[in-house]
């Protein structure tokens, strides 16, 4: 009948290094983390549109697992990890800061940021996805808990929603690792305290004219 199997292609890395870039070692093998601002952390995962993917940058606070801020963009360049650095900045610094070895964190522009703000760079190393623990954890809820639940239409609409959803994880969704407690508690900022509701780095000319209404969204999640 001419019939053939079509098999998925496999999903492009989004860690690729360049070789031209300064690798930094990795300084957090069995280190104890005792306190918010001791390390934070980014990383960039695919988010799954009706027609197409957007990628996600996001910079945790490994103590309390709080995300201090989020950027979304339609391409792999370094601008929207070193927007989403400046705004986490602007919560405070930390001592060490780990990325993987993607060309996005090791580009001049992210690690002239962390280096003149006499921040500690510390990258993963090769093909060890749990140096980043953390981030990968909340990749996995992150999808679990928003995306694969809806099937984002536009960007206005994947960054409104992931707005709120980040908004609902820092500040109202209970973890047990803390002991039942939210990540901004943890962190140590007042309840309310939102990151941005839209990730500001989206290209204007693919939402500007986006006359689509989006409908009131109810969370139904199991803060256990």
């Amino acid at each position: 009948m001419g019939l053939e199997a079509v098999y998925p292609c496999r999903k492009r890395s989004l860690s690729i290094p360049d070789k031209q870039h300064t690798i930094y070692p990795y300084l957090l093998r069995d280190v104890q983390i005792t306190g918010p601002d001791q390390v934070w952390s980014a990383d960039i995962t695919y988010i799954r549109m009706y027609r197409g993917w957007l990628y996600l940058v996001a910079v945790m606070d490994w103590f309390s697992r709080y995300v201090l801020s989020w950027e979304l963009s339609v391409t792999l360049e370094s601008e929207f990890c070193v927007s989403a650095l400046k705004q986490a900045l602007s919560f405070g610094r930390p001592e060490v800061f780990n990325t993987d070895q993607g060309s996005q964190f090791t580009s001049d522009d992210f690690t002239k940021v962390l280096l003149e703000a006499g921040i500690r760079i510390s990258m993963d190393g090769k093909g060890r996805a749990f140096d980043n623990i953390f981030v990968e954890r909340l990749w996995r809820t992150v999808k679990v808990e928003e995306v694969y639940l809806r099937d984002y239409q536009t960007v206005t609409e994947a960054a409104y929603n992931l707005g709120r959803y980040f908004d609902f994880y820092n500040n109202d969704r209970l973890h047990q690792a803390l002991g039942y407690r939210t990540p901004a508690e943890v962190y140590g900022v007042a309840v309310g305290t939102p990151v941005a509701l839209r990730a500001p780095s989206v290209p204007t000319a693919l939402i500007h004219g986006d006359e689509s209404t989006l409908q009131s969204t109810v969370f139904c999640l199991d803060n256990g």
